[in-house]
Parts: structure tokens; C-alpha cells; sequence
């Protein structure tokens, strides 16, 4: 949710090329993010209530049946933030705080699955769980959702992937923020969204030109270039930019690490 839904529309129309479905009154002003005619992720107006609280992407895990999803995270120490609620054709959400004290929506699909891409600029390419408490995230995610994990973290920063029953790719991380970035250390434990673009540094600059902030300089991790930003809202997010150095290379570093 934002607090202009104009002035964030052309952020993000900016940063990352988006376009955008009518805003639709019906559901309180939300609209659709589009690259190449398919939905990427959505944005909606703040509600009263709610204009003074931070703003955040929202990360929403699927789920065949959300009130059983809703009873397993409770039963497994999550805490419910909203109940789930019908959002008329499209599907059924909720949001729940992990016992990390993340937050994290569930979806159940109708007529809106939710985004549809990947590998293009624009698109969604990685969700990361950053939290102090890797192990009892873990375990949660496990429980509530079937994860399962490969260890990948190093010496300097615990990490893991992790793999949504079902499906043969990694869709997402959960590990510890890095102690030498300030910026990471002072955010509370959160959900990062990590676009795809074509070209990291320019993003940067677009971000900057499009009157968001920089959380730090673009940096090579190994499978991509990396920069950490903040919108018009604050909202916390992250860019991905293909590598400048060969896989080859970048897997011979992390075997350093």
C-alpha cells in the first residue's frame, strides 16, 4: 500500500518500465503492475487507518486452501494480522507475522493467480526472508509450507534456499542479514522483493533520478549484481542485474568465501 498511488506509478513505471491496470474503486484503488501485458505485482492506496504505519512490499505465498493454511502458521507460532477476506472474483488473501516477527500474506487463487512472469526485466526474480533467527524460520516455513532447503550460506553470512513442494527450481532464500551491511542490520525482519532488470547500475541511476534512495552500491554476489534501494514510501526492495563476471568465475569465489 502507498501513500500517492500516482507518484509511486511513476516511480515504478521508471525504475522498472511497468504500466498499470485502471486503478479500480471497487477494491480500494488497486491496480495491476504489467510488463508485457502480464501482471508483475500490485499496488494499492493506503487505508486511513493505516497511513501512518511503514510501508513495505507485501510478499503472498500461495495456498490451495487458506484457512487451513491460516490454522497450520497459528498452530506453528505465527500470529494473524488479518483474517482471510474474499477479494471478489480474483482469490482470497490474509496476512500473518512469522514467529521471526516477519510478515507474509497467503493467497488462495480464483480468476487471479498472481504474477505470471519470470526472466524479464521487470519481473519478479527472488523473494529473500531476511531475519535474525534463520533456524526457527526454517522450521516454520517447513511446517506451514512444505520448503525444503539448501544450505548455500558461507562462513561471513548464513544462508539457505529453499524449494516449494512440487516444483524443480529454488524460489527464494531465508538467511541472516550480513553484519558488515548497516542497512540490513537495521531493518527489522522482513520479506525483500528482488526485481529483475537488465542492468543494475542503471537502475540505480534510475532510481535516484525517480526520487527513490540507494541503500548501498551495486555489489556482485556471485550469480547477478545487487543493488538495495528504497521507494517514495520508504518501501524496502532489491534489483537484480545479470553478473559482470562468468559463472565459472563467481562459483570460484564463493568456494573462497
Amino acid at each position: 500500500m502507498v501513500s500517492d498511488l500516482d507518484r509511486s506509478m511513476d516511480f515504478y513505471a521508471s525504475v522498472l518500465g511497468w504500466r498499470f491496470t485502471p486503478s479500480d474503486p471497487a477494491y480500494g484503488g488497486y491496480c495491476n503492475a504489467l510488463v508485457d501485458g502480464e501482471p508483475v505485482a500490485g499496488l494499492s492506496p493506503a487505508l486511513p487507518e493505516t497511513e501512518d504505519d511503514p510501508h513495505a512490499w507485501a510478499v503472498y505465498l500461495a495456498s490451495d486452501d487458506i484457512v487451513a493454511t491460516g490454522r497450520a502458521a497459528v498452530a506453528a507460532g505465527a500470529r494473524q494480522l488479518f483474517e482471510p477476506m474474499e477479494v471478489g472474483r480474483f482469490g482470497t488473501m490474509g496476512v500473518w507475522i512469522d514467529p521471526t516477527g516477519a510478515a507474509f500474506g497467503v493467497w488462495q487463487p480464483r480468476d487471479h493467480t498472481g504474477f505470471s512472469i519470470i526472466g524479464r526485466h521487470g519481473a519478479v526474480a527472488w523473494c529473500d526472508l531476511l531475519t535474525s533467527d534463520q533456524q526457527a524460520a526454517e522450521r516454520f516455513y517447513a511446517e506451514v509450507f512444505g520448503y525444503t532447503y539448501q544450505d548455500i550460506g558461507t562462513r561471513h553470512e548464513a544462508y539457505a534456499v529453499f524449494t516449494v513442494p512440487g516444483m524443480d527450481r529454488s524460489a527464494g532464500g531465508i538467511g541472516v542479514p550480513a553484519e558488515d551491511v548497516d542497512h540490513l542490520q537495521e531493518a527489522p525482519p522482513l520479506w525483500w522483493v528482488c526485481f529483475e532488470v537488465d542492468d543494475a547500475d542503471t537502475a540505480a541511476e534510475r532510481v535516484i533520478g525517480a526520487g527513490g534512495t540507494l541503500l548501498g552500491e551495486p555489489e556482485e554476489f556471485g550469480y547477478g549484481e545487487l543493488v538495495f534501494a528504497a521507494g517514495p514510501d520508504g518501501e524496502r526492495f532489491a534489483l537484480m542485474g545479470p553478473s559482470s563476471q562468468d559463472w565459472a568465475e563467481a562459483d570460484d569465489e564463493d568456494d573462497e568465501q
